[in-house]
């Protein structure tokens, strides 16, 4: 199964590529999977606008919501913004979902948040589910919020906390498991 992942922070530092990151390095020996880890800052996508759109759809927005059709799951971290979903990722949904055919539609998703609050991102992943689910997307029930993530990783990239390390594995399992089954794998 090809799996993409990316953040919803374009941040270079950003906590949610580094929980990616810890994911990736999870997945990465599972031999039934395919990681694909894109940067969405490189694919430069504007803001979206119907007039930009009348011409056809911008060559970046093609690659990003081709790279997504190329790919049956998506695994996702996102910072969340004022109690909801980042700008970055609303933005990448929208334009990925005008393609057609719509990229966006079927694929299984996780969503994982960090931030250095308390909560870990956790409402922002509320609000984060409901663009992909009204896109026709399976989002995993179960989602994964790492408060104060900036404190929270080794030099590694690892997960310092051994409990959050083992939660993190449990959740990329059980993710797994959940995407195989949909697929009828």
């Amino acid at each position: 199964m090809k799996i993409l992942m990316f953040s919803g922070s374009l941040r270079k530092d950003s906590l949610n590529k580094k929980l990616l990151l810890a994911a990736e390095k999870v997945l990465k020996n599972n031999s039934k999977v395919q990681i694909t880890f894109i940067d969405l800052k490189t694919f430069n996508l504007p803001v979206y606008d119907g007039d930009l759109e009348i011409n056809g759809l911008p060559e970046n927005v093609n690659r990003f919501a081709n790279l997504i059709a190329d790919h049956q799951a998506l695994i996702l971290s996102t910072p969340e913004y004022n109690s909801s979903i980042s700008g970055v990722l609303k933005n990448a949904i929208d334009w990925a979902s005008r393609a057609k055919p719509n990229p966006l539609s079927g694929k299984a998703v996780l969503l994982m948040g960090a931030s250095p609050g308390a909560f870990g991102a956790v409402k922002g992943l509320t609000h984060s589910r409901v663009p992909f689910e009204a896109l026709g997307n399976f989002v995993f029930p179960i989602t994964f919020g790492l408060p104060k993530a900036h404190e929270a990783f080794a030099e590694s990239g690892e997960l310092k906390d051994a409990e959050t390390q083992k939660k993190l594995v449990s959740l990329l399992e059980n993710y797994l498991d959940f995407s195989f089954k949909l697929k009828g794998n």
